[in-house]
């Protein structure tokens, strides 16, 4: 799948590190990414450890983490990468099961999304494209479904929900559906510079590094139900 032509001059190719304990499983996805123009394999890693340290010699764009690897985790790899880097990449979690409660703790740690290892390579080169450069959640249905299968039944209100103004609030709900800033906009009837200001403010307040941990936290809170 070609990207448009105006993508492929523009922009510099997505560079993608693997981390995977098996290796024909990183043989399929680097002969999957390879063939795309705009896609770049910097490097492997067959287990977290090895996965944290790779990221911060080749620096990708983006990082497809199995979830399950020896030494460390995927879990606990995310969480390193993301704390230790000035400007961490986007961490996509690879997973066999999307309701194993292994992703979940990942969403929260900072994944991006996460990607099934039955996807077709259609879905994953547009899985890359879509975190590396895209403002809006990869597989939003399957993260709120995620979500609310996890999320407590009577949690603690936190503080950032009182803190949220009513357009924030609105926001943050059309967020979790997966639209863009620009589709947020016209829906809102705002500019989309609005919308992208209103999207930052409900990340520090929730504190989340990102749209996909901040919908993770605002199904916790209860808030998605209107509680």
């Amino acid at each position: 799948m070609t990207p448009p032509e105006g993508d492929r001059v523009a922009r510099p190719p997505i560079r993608i590190v693997l981390a995977d304990d098996e290796r024909m499983v990183r043989t399929a996805l680097r002969a999957i990414l390879s063939a795309e123009p705009d896609l770049e394999v910097a490097g492997e890693a067959a287990t977290g450890a090895e996965a944290v340290s790779v990221v911060r010699e080749t620096r990708p764009d983006v990082v497809l983490m199995d979830v399950r690897m020896p030494e460390v985790d995927g879990i606990r790899a995310t969480e390193q990468i993301l704390a230790t880097l000035d400007e961490p990449p986007r961490v996509v979690v690879v997973t066999t099961f999307e309701n194993d409660s292994y992703v979940y703790d990942a969403l929260r740690a900072g994944a991006a999304g996460f990607l099934l290892k039955r996807a077709d390579a259609d879905t994953l080169v547009q899985a890359v494209r879509l975190v590396a450069h895209s403002d809006t959640l990869l597989f939003p249905a399957a993260v709120r479904t995620l979500a609310a299968e996890h999320a407590r039944a009577n949690p603690a209100r936190p503080a950032w929900v009182a803190r949220l103004t009513e357009r924030e609030g609105e926001v943050l709900r059309l967020m979790a559906t997966g639209l863009t800033n620009a589709e947020t906009a016209q829906r809102m009837g705002v500019g989309p510079a609005t919308v992208k200001t209103h999207v930052a403010s409900v990340l520090a307040k929730t504190g989340a590094r990102d749209r996909t941990q901040a919908v993770i936290l605002a199904y916790e809170a209860g808030f998605m139900n209107g509680r």
